[in-house]
C-alpha cells in the first residue's frame, strides 16, 4: 500500500509515533545541575594535609619562644619524679600534657619544632574531623569547607603553632562529636560508647574546662530528640568521664592563685563572641538537613554557642575568660561556614553547573588573601608578648666572668631555665632553692633583706626584665629591694631591649657604700 507520511509518498504506513523519553530527560537534566562532588577520603586528607601546611609554615617563628612555651620547655626537660612533684604545687591543669612533652623531648631533644609539632598535628586532625562532620550531615562540599575553614580561622593560626595544649584538646573534641554522631546514626556499638567517654576524659585531663563539650553535646541529643536508650548510654559515659576528671578539678582549685592575673569580664570582651555566634547562626540558617533530625545546625550550633556562653557564665563567678580555654568550641564554627560554602555551591549548580566546581577555590583564595596579613603577624615573634630565646641571646654577648644576675619579677628566671648555657659563669644571687628542688616553676628566692646584702656585694648585676611596653611596677616586697638597692647602689652602664624582654647590666656606683 501506498500512503503519505509527513507530504511525502511511501510505500508502506507511518510508523506510529514513539512518547518522549521524559523519565531520562530529567534525570540527566538533574545530573546536569549538581557538580562533580569530591570522593570521601579527599574530603578528609585534604583539610588535614592543608592545616598540616599551616601549621609548618614558620613553624620556629624566627627562633623564638615566649614564656607560656617556656614553662613547657623547661617542665619537659625535667624527670618524671621532678614533673609530680612540681605538680603538687603548680600548674596540675597541664600535667599530662607536660609528661606527654617530656616523653617527645627525651626521644627527639628540646628544639621549637619538637615543642610545636604536637600542635600542628592535632590540629590537622581536628580539620580532618570537621570535614568527615560537614561531609556526613551537610554533603561533600560543606564537608571539605569547613575543614578548610578551620585552618584559617584567626585564633586558630595563632594555637596552631603554640606549644601549649590547646590545639590537642581541639582534636580531642572534633573525634569525640564525631563518634557523637556516628552513635546518634545508629552505626555505632559499645566500643564506641567506650572511646567516646575515653576521649572526652582525655581531652578533660588536658584541660578540665573542655568539659563544656559535654552540655554541648547534650544540647545536640536534645534537639535531634534521641531516644531513650541513647540518652542513658550517653549520659553514663559522660558521667563516667567526669568522674574521671573531677580529681582534677578538685585539686586544681587548690592552685587557682595562678588564674588571679585574668582580669574581670567587662562588656567589651564580649564582643568576639558575640560576632562568632552571630556567625554561626548564620550558617544554620543555611543547613538543610539530610536526615531526619541529625543536621550540622544541630552539631555545629551548640559546640560552638554552649562552651563560648558557658565560659562567660563561669568568668562571672571567677575571671576566666581567655578564648584558648574554648579554643576547641571554633570546630562548630567551621562547621558551620562548611555549610554556608556548600549551599553556595548547590546554589551556583542550580544556574551555572560548570562553574559551581569552581566556588569554594575562588572562596579560599579570597579568604587567604583577606587573612595574610594576620597569618604573617602571627608568625612573627611580636605577636607574643615576649621572647625567651632573645633575651639569652643579650645575655650571652653582655655577661663578663664574676658577673652576678638579677630576674624581676622573679617569673622572668625562664629565659635561664631555657637556655642554661647562656648564663654558665653568672650567678643567681637571689635564689635560695632551685625550681626542680623547690617544685616550682620559677624557684624559691631568698628574703628581700639577704638579697640586699649580696646585691651589696656585687661589682656588676645583669637584670633580665621586662620591656617597658609590658612591664608591671614591683609588687613584692623582694622586687622593690631589688630595684630600690639597684637604684641607690648602681648605675646602667649598658641596655638592650628585644621582644618584650630587657637587659640591663648595672655596675656599682663609685664610693658608694
Amino acid at each position: 500500500m501506498q500512503g503519505r507520511c509527513g507530504g511525502l509518498r511511501v510505500s508502506s504506513p507511518c510508523p506510529a509515533p514513539q512518547p518522549l523519553r521524559k523519565a531520562r530527560f530529567f534525570v540527566s537534566t538533574a545530573h546536569t545541575v549538581r557538580p562533580s562532588s569530591p570522593r570521601p577520603l579527599l574530603v578528609r586528607s585534604i583539610p588535614a594535609l592543608w592545616t598540616f601546611a599551616f601549621g609548618l609554615w614558620g613553624l620556629s617563628r624566627q627562633d623564638s619562644v615566649w614564656r607560656d612555651e617556656a614553662a613547657t620547655w623547661q617542665v619537659a626537660r625535667r624527670s618524671t619524679a621532678e614533673t609530680v612533684h612540681m605538680l603538687g604545687n603548680v600548674d596540675v591543669v597541664h600535667g599530662l600534657y607536660y609528661l606527654l612533652m617530656h616523653g617527645l623531648f627525651d626521644l627527639f631533644g628540646p628544639g621549637t619544632a619538637v615543642l610545636r609539632l604536637p600542635s600542628v598535628v592535632a590540629m590537622a586532625v581536628a580539620a580532618s574531623c570537621v570535614a568527615a562532620l560537614g561531609h556526613r550531615l551537610a554533603g561533600p562540599w560543606a564537608g571539605l569547607g569547613g575543614g578548610l575553614a578551620l585552618g584559617l580561622l584567626p585564633a586558630v593560626q595563632f594555637y596552631l603553632q603554640e606549644g601549649r595544649p590547646y590545639a590537642l584538646v581541639a582534636a580531642g573534641a572534633g573525634i569525640s562529636t564525631l563518634l557523637l554522631v556516628t552513635l546518634l546514626e545508629g552505626r555505632g556499638r559499645a566500643v564506641h560508647w567506650v572511646a567516646y567517654g575515653s576521649t572526652v576524659a582525655l581531652g578533660g585531663l588536658l584541660n578540665w574546662l573542655s568539659l563544656m563539650i559535654l552540655p554541648a553535646h547534650l544540647a545536640t541529643l536534645l534537639w535531634t530528640r534521641a531516644d531513650r536508650a541513647t540518652a542513658k548510654r550517653w549520659t553514663a559515659a559522660a558521667v563516667a568521664a567526669a568522674t574521671c576528671v573531677l580529681p582534677l578539678v578538685l585539686f586544681s582549685r587548690s592552685q587557682s592563685a595562678q588564674v588571679s592575673w585574668i582580669p574581670p569580664l567587662t562588656w567589651h570582651m564580649l564582643i568576639g563572641p558575640a560576632i562568632l555566634l552571630a556567625i554561626g547562626c548564620a550558617g544554620a540558617l543555611l543547613d538543610r538537613p539530610r536526615a531526619r533530625r541529625l543536621s550540622a545546625a544541630a552539631v555545629g550550633l551548640p559546640l560552638l554557642a554552649v562552651p563560648q556562653l558557658g565560659l562567660v557564665g563561669l568568668s562571672l563567678i571567677q575571671p576566666l575568660f581567655l578564648d584558648r580555654y574554648v579554643l576547641f568550641s571554633l570546630l562548630g564554627l567551621a562547621l558551620l561556614i562548611g555549610v554556608a560554602i556548600g549551599a553556595a555551591v548547590e546554589a551556583v549548580a542550580r544556574r551555572r553547573p560548570r562553574a559551581a566546581p569552581w566556588v569554594l577555590p575562588v572562596v579560599m583564595a579570597v579568604a587567604v588573601a583577606a587573612l595574610l596579613p594576620q597569618a604573617l603577624a602571627k608568625r612573627s615573634p611580636a605577636s607574643r608578648v615576649d621572647d625567651v630565646l632573645a633575651a639569652a641571646g643579650d645575655i650571652r654577648r653582655m655577661k663578663k666572668p664574676g658577673d652576678a644576675v638579677l630576674f624581676i619579677p622573679a617569673a622572668r628566671r625562664d629565659t635561664w631555665l631555657v637556655s642554661p648555657d647562656a648564663f654558665a659563669g653568672l650567678r643567681d644571687i637571689a635564689l635560695a632553692r632551685g625550681p626542680e628542688e623547690s617544685g616550682t616553676l620559677k624557684g624559691t628566692e631568698a628574703r628581700p633583706d639577704r638579697i640586699r646584702a649580696a646585691m651589696l656585694a656585687q661589682r656588676r648585676i645583669l637584670l633580665v626584665t621586662d620591656a617597658p611596653g609590658v612591664a608591671r611596677p614591683p609588687a613584692t616586697e623582694r622586687e622593690r629591694a631589688k630595684t630600690s638597692v639597684l637604684r641607690t647602689h648602681f648605675r646602667p652602664v649598658a641596655d638592650e631591649q628585644a621582644r618584650g624582654r630587657r637587659v640591663t647590666v648595672y655596675e656599682r656606683r663609685t664610693g658608694a657604700r
